[in-house]
């Protein structure tokens, strides 16, 4: 005689709803932060620059380049 063993059920987790209106302070709170990233990458240095020296610009050459800044 075979034996067919019951197999349980597995019970998955309900995906939580999170509304639109939830999202809406995240999604300018990261907009915001990135334009800000954006503008410091792309800043000239000295204009804006909180430490002396080229130390920022150094780090952040390529990244000018790549977005089409140029820096030179």
């Amino acid at each position: 005689m075979a034996h067919t063993a019951a197999t349980p059920e597995i019970a998955t987790p309900a995906t939580p709803a999170i509304p639109i209106r939830d999202l809406g302070p995240w999604a300018v709170f990261f907009g915001l932060f990135a334009a800000v990233v954006v503008f410091f990458v792309s800043a000239n240095q000295g204009g804006v620059s909180v430490p002396s020296g080229t130390a920022v610009h150094e780090w952040v050459h390529d990244a000018r380049h790549l977005l089409g800044y140029p820096c030179h």
